[in-house]
């Protein structure tokens, strides 16, 4: 109401004035209330594909170093097996020596036995000398297949550390809205997910 040039406010326009700039804030409030869920649903998504993949990338990283554990105890196995190839091929050579001198001293008669024996020591020896190196040979490929399998696994190691602490920065990004905190979460996982990527190429 108006009275001299001067504006009287009466109870309807203060409750029209309230109501205007509460709908105003409201809407305000409501905005930015939206960016910010927005933003934590996609954390909060990111976080839940990144603690599966994570799962999955530590259960490679075990399966691996179980592998390396069996393939280095198969190496173990035929290291073992060569070892006593080589000690009965040294018997056999001990006793090719033993024919050896034998022959030499004995009687021109008795020459020929000895003889025979040496060429059988010789035979012998021959055929353990090949299994004793093929046992090696398959030992050192045992070595070759577990050290292989632990270097995966120290990769998958790696990319599930990384996928864990990018996991811890999402968390904190939640709780502090912190941007660079966000970009941060995502550039740590991208690093896990590389690093997984090698390790399933045996790189």
């Amino acid at each position: 109401m108006s009275s001299g040039g001067f504006h009287v406010h009466g109870p309807h326009d203060h409750a029209v004035e309230h109501a205007t700039h509460g709908h105003g804030d409201h809407t305000s409030d409501h905005g930015a209330e939206g960016g910010n869920g927005s933003s934590m649903n996609k954390i909060a998504m990111f976080t839940a594909i990144v603690a599966t993949v994570g799962a999955i990338f530590s259960y490679m990283g075990g399966a691996t170093q179980a592998n390396a554990g069996l393939l280095k105890n198969d190496a173990a196995i035929k290291k073992t097996e060569a070892s006593n190839q080589w000690n009965y091929f040294q018997s056999k050579s001990t006793k090719q020596s033993l024919a050896e001198l034998a022959r030499d001293l004995a009687p021109d008669d008795r020459k020929a036995g000895y003889q025979t024996k040496v060429e059988r020591y010789e035979t012998e020896k021959n055929e353990i000398k090949v299994v004793a190196e093929k046992l090696e040979a398959d030992a050192h490929e045992f070595d070759r297949k577990s050290e292989a399998q632990m270097h995966q696994h120290h990769r998958w190691a790696q990319a599930t550390t990384a996928l864990q602490v990018a996991i811890a920065l999402a968390a904190i990004a939640l709780l502090t809205r912190k941007k660079w905190l966000e970009y941060g979460m995502y550039g740590v996982a991208a690093v896990g997910l590389g690093v997984g990527a090698l390790a399933a190429l045996h790189i």
